[in-house]
């Protein structure tokens, strides 16, 4: 478990519960609970459609663009390799509250969901959920932040030039991919469930401010599977973690209990029960959720990789990313890895299928092709199994590698 903002040793041991290789340290399979825990519950956001392959790569692109420029939710959401590996979680917002979904991100700071006065937000989603637009004034409890609130200032670490108190706090988000959001924050009541000493969840609800979309560009506001908005759960001040955790209502603490087989899973905040939790430590002063990758094994034999290959800096390290669909790793690992893969398959032949290294296999892949294991700081060790890395090509009935290089100098997982 990645503490810090972000339970069973068996889902962590065991990559059939994990989706494939992204959301592998912080991740449990449905832990013990405690009080002053929120729970979201988490849904599926690409149901019953196969994507194509390259879509994935596209998709990751794009998001690696946004990251290096730099309580119980249910979740939706499905681990399969042909689906878009996104998660979307159900929240309740205002008085009386309506329900939004929003993408679950811990790759991003801010929550945003579109509002009333958005020129260019999805009015429709083939997710066969209904698009919900907020509206301030419609919610009893709903208030604009001024620029020269708290909120605000520390937000943008100052005072905001020409601030006046009538003035809303103004937000704008430009990502990699060239898609954006802009609006101003408000504040409401955000509704979720809080689970009690015995089990049980019971209706909880906090004050928190997030950003009010006005202005959507890209994807963000043109894609046909759309939802409302996104729930950043980053590691600043602005996070909805965070202003639950300064408000006293959790422990700074989550768990991403992600259910690969059936999709969805619980998206816990605060206090998660650890029994038995081999744990790896967040690296301090980074803006996304780093931590120390130290080795990588195959078939029992560490590979031989370059000693700086792994150190965190700038564009360098290990990120932890629930937004990235596929994992990713620098040539420098990438091609030792697949070297030691497929040096217990000699023969086979390879067939570049949507960028993704392809082959034809009858056998059973788990007895063919050896177990990764990724060695991280504290003793954590991930196993990775072949048919976690494996995907069978229903079309052609061929094998191909989930795995893949990357130009960056980070391992994106």
């Amino acid at each position: 478990m990645a503490k810090g903002r972000e339970g069973t040793k068996e889902s962590l041991m065991d990559p059939r519960r994990l989706l494939r290789l992204s959301l592998l340290l912080f991740f449990f399979s449905f832990a013990p609970l405690t009080r002053a825990t929120g729970v979201f519950q988490v849904r599926h956001k690409y149901l019953h459609r196969k994507r194509p392959i390259a879509d994935l790569r596209a998709h990751d692109v794009r998001r690696h663009g946004r990251i290096l420029s730099g309580v119980d939710l249910p979740i939706g959401g499905v681990g399969l390799p042909t689906d878009t590996g996104l998660y979307f979680a159900e929240i309740g917002i205002g008085t009386p509250p309506k329900k939004y979904y929003v993408q679950v991100d811990t790759g991003s700071d801010i929550l945003w969901v579109n509002c009333v006065t958005c020129t260019r937000c999805p009015k429709k989603s083939d997710l066969g959920i209904e698009l919900t637009l907020y509206d301030p004034k419609g919610s009893h409890s709903g208030s604009l932040v001024s620029c020269n609130e708290n909120f605000c200032t520390s937000t943008y670490g100052g005072e905001i030039e020409g601030c006046s108190s009538n003035k809303p706090c103004q937000y704008s988000v430009m990502y990699g991919d060239g898609s954006s959001t802009a609006g101003y924050f408000v504040t409401d009541v955000v509704q979720y469930n809080q689970v009690s000493g015995n089990h049980q969840t019971t209706p909880a609800n906090a004050s928190v401010s997030f950003g009010c979309g006005a202005q959507q560009s890209g994807d963000l506001g043109s894609s046909s599977e759309a939802l409302d908005g996104i729930l950043g759960f980053g590691q600043s001040n602005s996070s909805m973690i965070s202003q639950l955790a300064a408000a006293g209502r959790v422990r700074k603490v989550f768990a991403h209990c992600l259910d690969t087989i059936k999709g969805g899973g619980i998206f816990a905040i605060g206090n998660v029960v650890e029994p038995k939790v081999k744990t790896t430590p967040l690296i301090p002063n980074m803006p996304h959720y780093n931590v120390n990758l130290k080795a990588i094994e195959v078939g029992g034999a560490f590979l031989r990789l370059p000693t700086d290959l792994f150190e965190n800096g700038d564009k360098k390290g290990t990120i932890i990313d629930s937004g990235t669909t596929l994992s990713y790793l620098p040539e420098a690992a990438y091609k030792p890895l697949m070297n030691a893969i497929f040096s217990y398959q000699p023969n086979l032949s390879f067939h570049a299928i949507q960028d993704f290294l392809c082959f034809q296999y009858t056998g059973s892949v788990d007895d063919g092709f050896p177990n990764i294991v990724f060695h991280f700081e504290n003793s954590l060790s991930l196993n990775v199994y072949p048919h976690d890395y494996l995907f069978q090509n229903e079309i052609l009935v061929v094998s191909c590698v989930l795995l893949t290089g990357s130009e960056l100098n980070v391992c994106i997982f």
